[in-house]
């Protein structure tokens, strides 16, 4: 067959081809990148926020805290709400409002307004990414699914090469309203690209919060979203602090530390397709290496990160790590419930986002009660539970969409 091979979309959308799919996919998985670019960037920020705000990092980590909330709360409320509403004006809609969060956080005077431009981002991000997770399926044909949505995920790895360190970059270089008010520029110019490269995208079915949460019955579904929970929850309570963790323990400075990001950043990339073609075959085997590398390089960087070089290769190997999570437990979730994609995506971001959430809150916590090699060992810790849980959960025979 050729490689611009077309078939019918039975839900009323256009006619998918492999060629005709990939710049609307790729607009997409622009995104997710600015979403989730949107979402971690105050983590390379954290002095600076804190700073100029006038309060502690423990106070300052709130920014993720609270954008992951508000993520986990509209994903699985905004797909229902969202009814029979065309996906692709619904895309650009919500790109408008994490436009507006982000340039509200850069003029925010006190931390109030900051909290107030955050829960922006959280609605923004939420809805974009529940959308966003499921539709290669609908712009590519079946045989390229499985890579179109590596390539939407990829948007979150590389949100962690350019967009984490970018912002790290730009904060040094200028100050760090100027990093937020650059990624609400940036998402204008995304809405653009979605409104002009997608086509018309019709809802598949209408989803009722009732049939939400329905798939908790299923135990496959249940054991990604514990899986997904650990993980995260694990990563985000080091990450969200590796700024002050660097500092202390290996003395990098911040110019230091941002190409120490971009490192990490690099590695995600690779992590991600990795994992995508490993889930596409065992979702299972694929997370059990990934929770095993990621619960080994984490509790290690306190005990061998002393240099800045043993640093930089234990962020490598957390990044090569953490980038496969995504498009792993996504795979996992789609493979669980195929007939019911967007609902298994909204539970998906829903738990991902509150775990984001989650670890950014008991990472403040320990670094604030402990001192910040603690979060480390705390993420170590729950990426070994993550290991139990996909060890002993029941999972899909495999992660074909």
């Amino acid at each position: 067959m050729a490689q611009t091979e077309e078939i019918a979309d039975t839900t009323g959308g256009p006619r998918r081809s492999a060629a005709r799919g990939l710049p609307a996919v790729a607009a997409v998985a622009s995104a997710t990148f600015t979403v989730v670019t949107s979402e971690m960037l105050p983590v390379g920020l954290l002095t600076p926020i804190g700073d100029a705000l006038e309060v502690t990092g423990g106070t300052a980590g709130l920014t993720l805290t609270i954008t992951g909330l508000v993520g986990a709360v509209s994903a699985p409320l905004l797909t229902p709400l969202l009814g029979r509403f065309d996906r692709r004006a619904v895309l650009c809609a919500l790109m408008a409002v994490l436009a507006v969060g982000n340039l509200l956080a850069a003029w925010s005077p006190d931390f109030a307004v900051m909290v107030g431009a955050r829960v922006l981002v959280g609605i923004g991000m939420g809805g974009v990414w529940a959308i966003a997770a499921g539709l290669a399926v609908r712009l590519v044909p079946p045989r390229s699914a499985g890579s179109a949505t590596s390539l939407i995920f990829s948007g979150i790895a590389v949100a962690s090469v350019l967009g984490v360190p970018a912002g790290t970059y730009i904060g040094e270089l200028a100050d760090w309203r100027t990093a937020f008010a650059t990624v609400g520029a940036l998402a204008l110019v995304v809405l653009g690209a979605l409104a002009v490269l997608l086509p018309p995208l019709p809802a598949e079915q209408e989803v009722r919060l009732g049939g939400v949460l329905r798939l908790f019955g299923d135990a496959r579904v249940r054991t990604g979203l514990a899986v997904v929970a650990l993980l995260v929850t694990g990563h985000f309570a080091a990450y969200t602090y590796v700024r002050p963790v660097l500092e202390e323990v290996s003395g990098a400075s911040a110019g230091v530390i941002g190409t120490l990001l971009l490192v990490y950043g690099v590695a995600g990339v690779a992590g991600n397709f990795a994992a995508g073609a490993g889930a596409g075959r065992s979702p299972r085997s694929t997370l059990l290496v990934i929770s095993a590398v990621l619960a080994a390089t984490v509790a290690l960087i306190p005990l061998l990160g002393g240099s800045v070089l043993t640093a930089g290769v234990l962020l490598t190997v957390w990044g090569l790590s953490y980038g496969g999570v995504s498009v792993g437990t996504q795979t996992w979730l789609l493979a669980s419930a195929p007939a019911a994609r967007e609902a298994a995506s909204s539970l998906f971001v829903g738990v991902f986002n509150g775990a984001i959430a989650l670890g950014a809150l008991v990472g403040g916590l320990a670094a604030d009660g402990a001192g910040a090699g603690a979060v480390m060992w705390l993420g170590g810790g729950l990426a070994v539970a993550a290991l139990v849980a996909a060890a002993l959960g029941r999972a899909p025979a495999t992660g074909r969409l």
